[in-house]
């Protein structure tokens, strides 16, 4: 699920012409040179190139080129395609949850000593993203911080209130199934990043690195407890089964049927993409806690990476820092669609108009500010998808047979670690 976008998840989707991801990479070829650097940049955010407008005409001397050749999950492909040949771009961009493939390819720019005066405009936890083996590998761009999106006017037609907690979320589902029979609070986590999310606010490690070690924790204590509290949930009918963003989600996200969705704070823009109708009907809200914790997980979220064969590191990374970090850079890209990753890029959203979705709620960019000010620490390992994919067959075989979801994180645990050692990877 590509969740990058804030406003338009739908634009997300890319054509691409064959052969164009060895067109035009780099194009100023390393060496002297008596001109301009141009630096090519790979991204599918449609955000990016108009900041890249403004930026061209301030900066003569460092131009940029930009270039949309694959969505995100196709680019790591382009990218090491293109690397392999001799070239690729300078710039490319990456979810967070990719950039440790990146990096463990050898894709990626070690840029640790470049960026040192950029932290300060992160958050520690959002800079960490961009980390690897305590090396910084990227500048973060966008920002995924998990969200509570409900129909307020469903929720007042049936006098209902917001859970503070996920005891309370439990009894208000089974009360959705009494007041309003043919509706459910919500669906159950059936692919790996929203559960991965919801067990992050528990503090859950899934990967963590020392060195060149990786130690899994995906069968660890935090994510067994989010297993066992929504496995009775499905076994009751208390929540739908429905995959995310199927025909049938869509429709039922429509109708009414679904009450609310925790999601990345991009959801909005998901929702008017695939529930237009509905517009000024939802409402945001602090995910639900476990213990009383604040901290939320991730959904999603994207950086932008210096290209291993790039010549311009330390003009990329001059740019990349004003797009990314600096009041006016961001500001472009939230006008364009993302949720800002820096500090200064969160606290200019109110100066933009409340999005569609959730017109009436004049608190919206306050409120996701502020939750995006208090997220979780998280490490992705360099065999992301190889979790993703596991989980996600097992979870729903699983559903369908009755058996344990403790054992889905237990079969996925097994095959990432099996996947790390056999890559030559050393685990803990």
């Amino acid at each position: 699920m590509k969740r990058s976008t804030f406003i338009r998840i739908a634009a997300a989707t890319l054509a691409t012409a064959t052969g164009l991801a060895l067109a035009g990479c780099s194009t100023d070829g390393g060496g002297e040179s008596s001109g301009p650097v141009t630096l090519e940049y790979w991204t599918w955010a449609p955000a990016v190139p108009d900041a890249v407008e403004v930026w061209n005409k301030a900066h003569p001397d460092i131009q940029v080129k930009v270039t949309q050749p694959a969505g995100a999950d196709d680019i790591q492909a382009k990218v090491l395609a293109a690397q392999r040949a001799g070239e690729g771009p300078d710039i490319f961009a990456a979810e967070y949850q990719k950039l440790p493939g990146f990096v463990v390819s050898d894709a990626a720019t070690d840029i640790t000593d470049l960026v040192k005066d950029a932290k300060g405009d992160f958050s520690d936890a959002t800079w960490n993203l961009a980390s690897v083996g305590g090396r910084i590998y990227a500048v973060p761009q966008d920002t995924g911080p998990m969200v509570f999106m409900y129909r307020a006017d469903l929720f007042e037609q049936y006098g209902l209130e917001v859970p503070t907690t996920w005891d309370e979320y439990a009894a208000l589902a089974a009360k959705v199934r009494e007041v309003a029979p043919g509706s459910y609070l919500g669906g159950y986590p059936d692919e790996a990043s929203t559960f991965a999310a919801y067990a992050q606010q528990l503090g859950a490690e899934w990967w963590s690195s020392d060195g060149d070690s990786w130690t899994v924790g995906i069968d660890d204590e935090p994510s067994q407890r989010v297993a066992d509290f929504w496995q009775p949930l499905v076994e009751q009918g208390l929540v739908d089964t429905t995959h995310f963003f199927t025909p049938e989600w869509n429709t039922m996200m429509n109708d009414g049927t679904l009450l609310s969705w925790a999601a990345g704070v991009w959801a909005p823009g998901t929702i008017e993409s695939v529930a237009p109708d509905t517009a000024g009907k939802w409402r945001i809200a602090r995910m639900p806690s476990w213990d009383g914790e604040t901290q939320v997980g991730y959904m999603g979220g994207s950086s932008a990476m210096v290209g291993k064969t790039s010549k311009h590191a330390e003009e990329a990374v001059e740019f990349l820092t004003w797009l990314n970090g600096s009041a006016e850079g961001s500001g472009l890209l939230a006008e364009g669609g993302l949720f800002p990753a820096s500090i200064a890029g969160q606290e200019g959203l109110s100066s933009l108009p409340v999005p569609p979705i959730v017109g009436g709620q004049d608190d919206f960019w306050t409120l996701a500010a502020d939750i995006a000010s208090d997220t979780a620490d998280v490490t992705w390992g360099p065999n992301v998808q190889v979790a993703f994919d596991a989980f996600s067959d097992a979870i729903q075989k699983a559903t369908n047979s009755g058996s344990s979801y403790r054992d889905v994180l237990k079969t996925t645990q097994d095959a990432v670690v099996a996947d790390l050692k056999q890559t030559g990877f050393t685990v803990k």
